[in-house]
């Protein structure tokens, strides 16, 4: 007869999944982080700042993956589960009411810049700047020509001779770099909570989707707007913000049309008549003289008189605008004697 041993597990990690399926399902918006590289003190720096807005634990991560699990079935819900695909390296659970978005954003900001270790991947483009180190002659001007920084002495201290890019994004950063860049005081990277994924409403959001480039999509909503209203003012759409300008439109299109077809009313007659005058002073004037009276002769002598002056003024004007320019010259050529 076979006895079937069974396992036992420990009261302390019954009661860790526990906890953990409390906070789970506490919030609406469930997170995984990784908080491997994370610092202890930076860590306490951002544990204080977000205490108020989120709820974080870290525990081992078959814990948490038991946790989810078991969350998930109390729930009916099969998409929190597929959050265990995610837990990894230095996991913890985090919990809030804030939207995935603003939550990212929140633990991106803040992030502080801390020094590369050796062995790991450079998240951009590193670069040495030249200048002075403010460090005397010693073994590390040695140290900086061995990973291909160039350096000498000036003026009794170790000078960096120009700019210089010491590993490129996606390499590895050897530990001699490292040590290099962290006595320069050089932070290439930023540490904090990283996002492997959030959960809200039987989605799950991953690090790409919840990335958004503010500037560029305020942009997009911004061009986005005025095609629109291009286009519902093209097609005469009668839309809130666009009507004040169609009714403009109307207007204007319904005036031209009246006064071109000389229709009449309080808006127009002024119009009218004013081009009837005009048309008429303009046959007049092909008349021969002695056929038009003394009242038709002023007023052509008026009109020709009026754009006579407005040929002058506009000449003035622009003399008075040449006479300036070349007077602008010769201070700014006064003004290179001293």
């Amino acid at each position: 007869m076979e006895t079937k041993v069974k396992a036992h597990v420990a009261p302390w990690k019954i009661e860790e999944v526990k906890t953990l399926k409390g906070l789970i399902k506490s919030k609406p918006v469930v997170a995984i982080v990784d908080m491997m590289d994370v610092p202890a003190p930076q860590l306490q720096e951002i544990r204080d700042k977000i205490r108020d807005k989120v709820k974080l634990r870290m525990s081992r991560n078959t814990l948490i993956k038991r946790a989810l699990k078991e969350a998930a079935e109390e729930l009916n819900d099969p998409k929190l589960a597929e959050l265990v695909n995610y837990v990894e390296r230095g996991a913890a659970i985090l919990v809030t009411d804030m939207n995935p978005f603003k939550l990212y954003k929140m633990l991106e900001e803040n992030k502080s810049p801390a020094p590369v270790k050796g062995g790991q991947i450079a998240p951009c483009d590193i670069k040495v700047e030249k200048g002075s180190t403010g460090m005397p002659p010693g073994p590390f001007l040695g140290e900086l020509k061995s990973v291909g920084i160039p350096a000498a002495i000036e003026k009794g201290k170790i000078v960096i001779k120009e700019d210089k890019v010491v590993v490129k994004k996606g390499e590895v950063v050897s530990p001699k770099l490292a040590a290099v860049l962290d006595r320069l005081g050089i932070k290439p990277i930023k540490v904090g909570l990283n996002i492997l994924a959030v959960y809200e409403d039987g989605i799950i959001y991953t690090p790409d989707v919840l990335k958004v480039d503010e500037e560029k999509l305020l942009a997009d909503i911004q061009t986005a707007y005025q095609n629109a209203f291009n286009l519902a003012f093209n097609i005469a759409y009668p839309a809130r913000e666009v009507l004040p300008y169609l009714i403009q439109k109307a207007f204007i299109n319904a005036k031209a049309l009246a006064v071109e077809t000389a229709f009449i009313t309080k808006e127009t007659a002024g119009d009218i008549l004013a081009k009837a005058q005009a048309q008429a002073l303009a046959l007049a004037s092909k008349l021969p003289e002695d056929a038009l009276d003394e009242d038709i002769k002023a007023k052509l002598s008026s009109v020709g008189t009026t754009a006579s002056s407005t040929v002058e003024e506009k000449k003035e004007e622009e003399k008075k605008e040449e006479e300036k320019k070349e007077e602008d010259s010769g201070v700014a050529g006064l003004a290179l004697l001293f």
